[in-house]
């Protein structure tokens, strides 16, 4: 894999990493939000990984 796509995709990673830690830690997260964020995040690191 390219190593531009990997730094992209490592820079998205790291980007919804810092999205769910900030909504975790609202009053009240929203768990559909995290969900879909960690799922997402997920995906990236598998798409990194060559999964």
């Amino acid at each position: 894999m390219d190593k531009a796509v990997v730094e992209d995709l490592a820079s998205k990673h790291a980007a919804l990493h810092a999205l769910i830690d900030e909504e975790e830690h609202r009053t009240h997260p929203d768990e559909d939000l995290l969900h879909r964020l960690k799922k997402e995040k997920l995906r990236l690191k598998d798409a990194m990984l060559g999964h």
